[in-house]
This record gives C-alpha cells, structure tokens and sequence, in this order.
C-alpha cells in the first residue's frame, strides 16, 4: 500500500447494517487505484481512495502490475465474472478441492485432516468455483440417492470469498443436478451458524442438534 485517504461524513451505531464498495478506479505501469465508499441505505457515510504500488521488496523498484491481475480487475469492472463454477467427478476436482478444504475445515475450523474426505467423494458429483486467477475458492458435492434421497455435503467456502455469493452458486448448482436426476428429497447435516443459510434455500430443520467432528449441527431436509 502506498497510500489511503478516509473522509468521514457522518457517523453509524455498531449494530446498523452497512455495505461497503470498493472499484478500481485506475491501473497505472506500476500502480492502482481504488475508490471506496461505506454506505448506510443511501447515504455515503465514508469515502476514501487507496494506491497500491508493486514494487520489490528488496530492490526497493517498482514493478509493472501483473497481467494476469490487470486483466481480472478491468474485466471485472466490465462486468464480467471473476469466478467460474463446474461440476465434474472427483478425479477431476480432488487437487482443487482438497486445498479448498484443508484451509477451511483443517486450517480454520480444526476437523481432523482425516475426515476431509472419505470413500463417497469418488462416486459424488462435485460442484467446484475457481477465480480467475485459478484459485479454489468454493465447492461442495452430492452423493448418489438412496431411496430416491440425495444428500449434500463437503460444502467450503475460502474466507476470502464469503458475503460474495459463492456458497449459494454451489448450493443451487447441487440442487439443479438432484432435480435434474429425479431425487425425490435433499438431505444435509449443517453447522449451526450455517441452519439461516440453507433455511433461505428452502431446507428445513428436522431433529436436534448433534455434534458431528466436534462442532454442532443440525439435519436439514428440502423436498423437491
């Protein structure tokens, strides 16, 4: 960061409900600029400007930014996507999504890396997101059906990624296939702090919560 400007045009309490935007506003040879804006319903309450400047760090030189990102960035002001979701099999999809689930369930949540994976994810199909910058940053799967039952599960999403959609692209991708197969019902185990998430999916909460790999869940099941 070189530098970054905040200008306060009011103040909020702590439990309001804010959004903040930030766009690039400028691709410099060797720098960036961003406008930001934190926003209260319509009223700006903060704006500010940040420079980024690629430079080695031990040259003390700056650098041109990397093609690869001025590429994503002026794509994505564009409007274009900056992630693409696929379905696929698990040979295809276990590299990505096995670093997808060690940063989430093993760095972040402390599962055991033992149970990141099991014998189900060869024959489940796999819904996985990569960015543009070939990143894994959300996946999930469904398991064959059992008496017409399909079940999802394995769903991450990178810490990085969260509030931008990408849990809820995988979850309606994984409900599309079931459809499209003919499952009668869904069947999920969720983490607690996830039930909201899949209660605005149409899943419904049946039974009590139940500790699965040391965290608390719940069983959840949506008609189709």
């Amino acid at each position: 960061m070189r530098k970054a400007t905040l200008e306060y045009e009011g103040p909020v309490h702590y439990d309001e409900r804010l959004h903040v935007g930030v766009r690039c506003a400028h691709i410099g040879n060797s720098s960036m600029r961003f406008a930001a804006a934190v926003f209260r319903g319509i009223q700006c309450r903060v704006h500010g400007e940040l420079v980024y400047v690629f430079a080695d760090p031990i040259a003390h030189v700056s650098r041109p930014v990397p093609p690869s990102l001025r590429t994503v960035l002026t794509d994505y002001e564009a409007g274009a996507s900056v992630f693409t979701l696929q379905l696929g099999t698990w040979a295809g999809q276990a590299a990505a999504a096995q670093v997808l689930r060690h940063a989430v369930f093993a760095q972040e949540q402390g599962i055991a890396a033992d149970l990141m994976s099991d014998a189900a994810d060869t024959t489940a199909l796999h819904a996985l997101v990569i960015n543009r910058l070939g990143m894994p940053v959300a996946s999930g799967r469904l398991l064959l059906p059992q008496d017409g039952i399909g079940r999802i599960g394995r769903m991450a999403v990178h810490a990085g990624g969260r509030g931008a959609g990408l849990g809820q692209a995988v979850l309606q991708a994984l409900i599309a296939a079931a459809q499209a197969r003919g499952d009668s019902d869904l069947m999920l185990h969720a983490q607690s702090a996830a039930v909201g998430f899949y209660q605005r999916a149409g899943f419904t909460c049946e039974g009590p919560v139940f500790e699965e790999a040391g965290i608390a869940h719940q069983a959840m099941r949506r008609r189709l």
